[in-house]
């Protein structure tokens, strides 16, 4: 697993039309991002991190009427995006870095945040809840408990890894934020593990 994690991005740029063509359109992860999203009003504004080429998430917020931001480090996927969605702004970022002046109703990480490792997870997710305005939702997808494994982008191998809950339940209560759930390998959303918190502060 040494040295997998800083191939991430790499990898993401030369398989994006590739992932792209065979990610599904489903749209499997509807009952989360509707839990996530219950108290933003149409026009609130939406994080869409690690956003990809926008499908099916990056439509679906954009359609439901929210100002999505859409954040990604990979430049071919950010294209792909902003060809979709040209109402949308897109910021070329590194989430380990994330530094943005505005505050979210809500930040959407699906199958982006698990890419970081454990340390740099821990480092992070008090700078997404930074980013977050009074009340404002995070939903992650990560892992079923603490750990390392890979998944697959494309014909390639990418690193994933995760903390268990109570671990992440600790790091948010330290940054103002609580723990709604998480939920382990969940059989609704096709074997997802998902973290949703809500900032109280």
């Amino acid at each position: 697993m040494e040295g997998l994690s800083d191939r991430t991005q790499a990898i993401y740029d030369r398989q994006a039309v590739h992932y792209d063509a065979r990610r599904s359109r489903t749209l499997f992860e509807r009952g989360w991002l509707e839990r996530a999203l219950v108290d933003v009003p149409r026009g609130g504004t939406v994080l869409d991190l690690g956003c990809g080429a926008g499908e099916p998430i990056g439509r679906f917020l954009v359609e439901s009427g929210y100002a999505v931001t859409g954040v990604d480090f990979s430049a071919p996927m950010l294209r792909l995006f902003a060809e979709r969605f040209p109402q949308s702004r897109v910021i070329r970022a590194d989430m380990n870095a994330l530094d943005l002046p505005e505050r979210f109703d809500a930040i959407i990480g699906w199958g982006s945040f698990f890419h970081l490792t454990q340390d740099q997870q821990r480092r992070t997710l008090p700078r997404l809840v930074q980013h977050l305005g009074s009340g404002g939702r995070l939903l992650l997808t990560v892992g079923p408990s603490a750990g390392e494994t890979t998944g697959r982008v494309g014909d390639e191998t990418v690193f994933h890894a995760s903390l268990d809950a109570a671990e992440y339940a600790a790091i948010l209560e330290a940054c103002g934020c609580g723990l709604v759930t998480h939920v382990a390998d969940d059989p609704q959303c096709n074997g997802h593990s998902l973290l949703l918190a809500r900032k109280t502060g």
